[in-house]
C-alpha cells in the first residue's frame, strides 16, 4: 500500500508536471516551425548589415529624443497637473479630473492625429516650436502628463503629514514646503513608476510615422517599416525590434531594481 503524498511532495509533484507540459509544448512549436522560411524573411545578415549604422545615428538617436523630449514635458505637465488635482480650488481640481480622464481615456494614436491635424486647422498660421520634434514632444507629453499626474498625487499623498506640519511650524510656507520638503520626497517615492513610464514612452514614440515625418526624422519603426518595403523582406523589422529591446530591456531592469529598494526602503 502506497503512502499518502505530503502537501510538499504534491506541490513538486504539481510542479515537475507544469514544466514538462511547457516542455512539451515548446518542443513541439520548435519541430512544426519551419525555420528555414523564418530565416529567409527575418534573418538576412547581409541586408542586416546594410542597415548600420544609420539605423543607429538615424533611427534610435530619434527614437531616444522623441521619448525624452516627450518625457520632459509630460512630468512638467503631469507635475502640474497633479497639484491642481491636490488644490483647494474647486475649478483646477475639476479641471486636471477632465484631462486626466480625457487624456487616460483616448488612444495615444488619436492624440497624434489630433496633433498633427486639429492643431494646425485651430491656430492656422502657427506652427509648433521643433517642427516634428516638437509635435511628438506634444503628443507624447500630453498622454505621459495624464498618467504622471496621478502617479505624483499618490507620491505626494504617501509622504506623511507630519512633514508639511514639520515644514510648516518652522516658518515655511504652504508653497515653498511643498516645493523644498513634499515634493522631492514624493519624487523618491515615484521613481519607479516614473521609469517605467519612460519605457512606454519609448514604445509610443512608433507612433511618430503618423505626422508625416522625413527620412531623417524616422524613428525605429518607420525606418524598419520603410527599409522592409524596399527590400521585400522583414529582415530591418526584426533589427528594429532588438534596438528597441537594447533600451527597454536594461531600463525594465533598472525599474525592478528601484522598486527592490523601495519596498526596502519602507
Amino acid at each position: 500500500m502506497t503512502s499518502r503524498l505530503t502537501r510538499r511532495q504534491r506541490r513538486r509533484v504539481s510542479q515537475g508536471l507544469q514544466y514538462a507540459l511547457f516542455v512539451a509544448v515548446v518542443v513541439a512549436v520548435a519541430l512544426k516551425a519551419d525555420w528555414g522560411r523564418l530565416q529567409n524573411q527575418f534573418a538576412q545578415e547581409d541586408l542586416a548589415r546594410q542597415l548600420f549604422p544609420e539605423i543607429i545615428t538615424t533611427a534610435l538617436r530619434n527614437t531616444v529624443v522623441y521619448t525624452v523630449s516627450g518625457f520632459v514635458f509630460g512630468l512638467v505637465l503631469g507635475l502640474l497637473v497633479a497639484l491642481m488635482r491636490l488644490s483647494s480650488v474647486a475649478p483646477y481640481r475639476w479641471l486636471a479630473t477632465v484631462y486626466i480622464e480625457l487624456f487616460r481615456g483616448l488612444p495615444a494614436l488619436l492624440i497624434f492625429i489630433f496633433v498633427g491635424v486639429a492643431v494646425p486647422l485651430a491656430f492656422p498660421g502657427t506652427a509648433i516650436p521643433g517642427g516634428t520634434y516638437g509635435k511628438v514632444a506634444l503628443g507624447l507629453g500630453l498622454v505621459a502628463a495624464a498618467y504622471m499626474a496621478e502617479t505624483i498625487r499618490a507620491g505626494i499623498q504617501a509622504v506623511p503629514r507630519g512633514q508639511m506640519e514639520a515644514a510648516r511650524s518652522l516658518g515655511f510656507s504652504h508653497a515653498r514646503a511643498m516645493v523644498s520638503v513634499i515634493i522631492p520626497q514624493a519624487f523618491r517615492i515615484v521613481i519607479p513608476p516614473l521609469t517605467n513610464e519612460l519605457v512606454l514612452l519609448f514604445k509610443d514614440s512608433s507612433l511618430v510615422l503618423f505626422l508625416g515625418v522625413t527620412l531623417t526624422e524616422r524613428e525605429l519603426t518607420k525606418f524598419g517599416r520603410d527599409l522592409a518595403s524596399q527590400t521585400a523582406n522583414s529582415t530591418p523589422i526584426l533589427v528594429a525590434g532588438l534596438c528597441y529591446l537594447l533600451v527597454t530591456v536594461p531600463l525594465s531592469l533598472v525599474v525592478r531594481r528601484l522598486e527592490a529598494r523601495t519596498r526596502k526602503a519602507g
